[in-house]
């Protein structure tokens, strides 16, 4: 096992192989590996992208490993970088997606593990591409809560994914919502909420990334309008970067991996990867 950030350790720590890595002034990456470890085993190499230095850290941990003989490796990656950006919107703009995928596959891996995707582009652009889905998080999520809970879709792109939750979780009641974006701007708007009254009853909303949480909380409010009781949000993916001033208004607790990042605030509950395998 080759953790590049001692502290991101998902699938554990035992036969970490020891190595140092920094940057030179110039802004490269670089790495150096102990080869105190027996090159002719499998080597799996956990990494989370958060910038192109990190995507670069694993092509030139990969290349190492290679020069030192090693002849199979893995990787894991719950967080893939840009596969929101997953199709050509307007003209201008590349298919970011396949522009990370192709720099993967070019390793030549044995295979690549994905946390919750974000769609089926991802693992239909990665070569050896193994997904895990979001199953167990969201019934460790449902454990903390500890109590009945609609699971909510926030747009038609999430569906099929939370139908799937609610059959591993023995048919938990779905209910769908929608939302309007420009694709110019980014803007949204119009968000509904497909369902007449939802009694009081608490609602977790179920989606892969939370960015500035401006989704949410235009979800919130819809839903709030639908007669909802508490609201739980769960994002496999944190990424908040507009922080949970606005979020945590609306609600009572957020659940996340440390996919991207550890966080610490009393309106989060985090779930290490480790612990949901």
């Amino acid at each position: 096992m080759l953790n590049l950030d001692p502290s991101f350790t998902p699938l554990g720590e035992n036969n970490s192989i020891t190595h140092k890595s920094f940057l030179f002034a110039g802004g490269e990456p670089h790495i150096k590996i102990d080869g105190n470890f027996d090159q002719k085993e499998p080597v799996t190499i956990t990494q989370r992208i958060n910038s192109f230095n990190d995507l670069g850290l694993i092509c030139i941990t990969v290349d190492a490993l290679k020069r030192m003989g090693v002849k199979e490796i893995h990787l894991y990656i719950p967080y893939f970088p840009a596969a929101r950006q997953d199709r050509v919107m307007i003209p201008g703009e590349p298919l970011s997606v396949k522009v990370y995928a192709d720099i993967i596959n070019s390793m030549a891996l044995a295979s690549v593990t994905v946390f919750d995707p974000h769609s089926e582009v991802t693992p239909a652009l990665l070569n050896n591409c193994i997904t895990i889905s979001n199953h167990e998080f969201i019934k460790q999520v449902i454990a903390k809560i500890g109590s009945e809970v609609k699971l909510i879709s926030p747009d038609g792109g999430a569906l099929k994914k939370i139908y799937k939750v609610s059959e591993f979780l023995g048919g938990a009641e779905v209910v769908e919502c929608s939302k309007s974006r420009d694709v110019k701007t980014g803007r949204l708007s119009g968000f509904k909420v497909y369902a007449d009254d939802l009694g009081g009853e608490d609602c977790l909303i179920v989606d892969d990334i939370c960015d500035g949480g401006g989704t949410f909380n235009g979800l919130a409010e819809a839903l709030k309008a639908k007669n909802a009781g508490k609201l739980y949000l769960a994002i496999s993916h944190g990424i908040f970067s507009k922080g949970f001033d606005d979020l945590g208004k609306y609600f009572e607790q957020i659940f996340t991996t440390d996919s991207i990042k550890e966080v610490e605030h009393p309106g989060v509950t985090q779930i290490k990867l480790q612990d949901i395998q």
